[in-house]
């Protein structure tokens, strides 16, 4: 009777598996599991076991053991589905299935080196000879992320090229030259290493969770707003529950409170490669309004102003918690920018950036005056103290200086702003960067002034040389679409090399070295007619 019920649970099992009926054919298997278990045990206390039908037990047993583990990956339950493949993998230690299972698994959580020996380890199995294709892909794939996760070297210049045709392409995890430092800013911030050129991409990770709304032509009524936070929070907390490295990391994040009392976790534990910590008691902490402080604080909206989101995502509303990302502190002098591609986020330094710099977002639009940031700063609940800042609150007190914004909210002409701008800049001895944080502050009135051809010619050589201009603000707050545009606008009226490679490196700020120089020209011309 046993063996008769074991083999209707094995036939409901199987049939449900093939349907795909994931949770329904993991509850049946785990009805078989133990009773075959307890069968092989039973047969193994005999006087005289049949050495062929323990044979067939172990193997029905493992087989089992490979399908679950199949159903829960498919349902992302990738702790218990590794837990059923090393049980497999005790009774068979070659059974291809299995393998082949374990190796996607770990390659879906990023574990490249050791889904590659899964797959090295299929490769043994006579059975791999009827799927080859099959494993000699996932062999080709695995490699090329192992590759990516080791170098950083992303290229996505085809799928560019296609004008973002087809699926995003599938990226690897990788961590550059950074690491997590008690900031002067705001609690922990994310510093350089090293020396880094502008575009260098500085880490690339996937969201722990997204929830994307179409805009269709408007903003999100609040509503919509309501069932798209609902349905994300739902998200993480599904992620957390099924993950014990995922719930370990997001608990590290700071729910806005004690910032600076806060540990500094090590950035090892955001690679790939290490271990989930089962003993971890995060979780316990992450009650649901803890959970709802995290997510206040660090939920990212890919559309924001210092990211640009290639691909259909664009027409999408999207929010979503990339851990690594939420230890990035805002300043007014940004130095790194965000690519959204898919659901990875590809942060890149959008200027140089010396060693042991902190690496910074703009949560707001940096291209404002101080009395604006102030404001925008407070929304974010915060006020910044960055330099910029702290030169522009001395500066702004001039007299001049807060004329020249009354003329702007009196409707005087750009050119005329610009012109007094420039003017007093001179003769308060402005210099170097802090000409740039003015240019910045004052950015609307020098990009209708260069934009507009009768203010062009009226105020001619009055103007100083848009290139100069363009020059001292990308060095002072980052690599900006705003004011990229302007060079490429001028770029397309005369021409000339200098400029154009001017306009490329701009561009590598903007977008990040992550594709060849015939796909950021595709992009730069994008931009012109955006």
């Amino acid at each position: 009777m046993a063996e008769e019920l074991m083999q209707q649970l094995r036939s409901k099992a199987t049939e449900l598996l093939l349907r795909e009926e994931w949770n329904e054919s993991v509850l049946v298997y785990s009805q078989f599991i133990p009773l075959c278990q307890d069968h092989i045990q039973k047969t193994r206390d005999l006087l005289q076991p049949d050495p062929d039908n323990l044979s067939r037990l172990h193997k029905s047993l493992c087989l089992a053991l490979s399908n679950r583990a199949e159903a829960r990956s498919r349902l992302r339950e990738f702790a218990q589905a590794l837990q059923d493949c090393d049980q497999a993998l005790k009774i068979e230690s070659a059974h291809f299935k299995t393998l082949l299972c374990k190796g996607k698994i770990l390659m879906s959580l990023n574990r490249y080196a050791m889904a590659l020996d899964c797959f090295r380890a299929a490769q043994l199995d006579p059975q791999s000879c009827g799927s080859s294709e099959s494993l000699n892909g996932y062999l080709e794939k695995c490699k090329k992320l192992e590759f990516l996760a080791k170098t950083g070297a992303f290229d996505i210049s085809d799928w560019i090229a296609s004008r973002f045709q087809g699926k995003p392409p599938e990226l690897a995890e990788y961590i550059g030259p950074v690491q997590i430092r008690k900031s002067e800013i705001s609690g922990r911030g994310l510093f350089a290493t090293k020396n880094i050129d502008a575009g260098t991409l500085l880490f690339a990770t996937k969201a722990v969770a997204i929830e994307r709304s179409i805009l269709g032509g408007g903003e999100l009524n609040e509503n919509a707003q309501l069932v798209m936070w609902k349905n994300f929070i739902d998200q993480v907390n599904n992620s957390a529950s099924k993950c014990p490295k995922t719930r370990n990391l997001i608990g590290k994040l700071s729910s806005g409170e004690d910032e600076f009392d806060l540990e500094v976790p090590d950035i090892s534990l955001f690679r790939p490669e290490t271990e989930e910590d089962g003993t971890s008691s995060c979780f316990e902490k992450l009650d649901s309004n803890r959970v709802l402080s995290i997510l206040d604080v660090n939920s990212i909206v890919e559309d924001g102003v210092s990211s640009k989101v290639l691909g259909k995502n664009s027409d999408y509303y999207g929010i979503g918690l990339w851990i690594l990302a939420c230890f990035i502190n805002h300043s007014c002098v940004p130095n790194a920018r965000r690519l959204h591609v898919g659901d990875h986020v590809l942060v890149h330094a959008s200027r140089d950036v010396k060693a042991g710099e902190e690496v910074t977002f703009a949560y707001f639009d940096v291209l404002s005056p101080l009395g604006k940031r102030k404001q925008m700063s407070k929304s974010w609940g915060f006020d910044c103290d960055c330099k910029r800042c702290k030169f522009e609150e001395g500066v702004f007190s001039r007299q001049e200086l807060r004329e020249i914004e009354m003329g702007i909210e009196r409707g005087m002409e750009a050119g005329g702003v610009v012109y007094r701008l420039e003017e007093g800049m001179r003769r308060w001895m402005v210099r170097g960067k802090e000409k740039g944080y003015l240019r910045a502050s004052f950015w609307a009135a020098f990009y209708e002034a260069y934009s507009s051809e009768k203010s062009a010619k009226r105020w001619g050589r009055r103007l100083p040389p848009a290139d100069s201009v363009v020059d001292s603000v990308a060095e002072a707050v980052g690599s900006d679409g705003r004011v990229l545009k302007i060079l490429l606008e001028r770029l397309k009226k005369s021409g000339g090399v200098v400029e154009a490679e001017k306009a490329l490196k701009l561009g590598r700020g903007l977008y990040g070295k992550v594709m060849k120089k015939q796909a950021m020209k595709t992009l730069l011309d994008l931009l012109v007619i955006s």
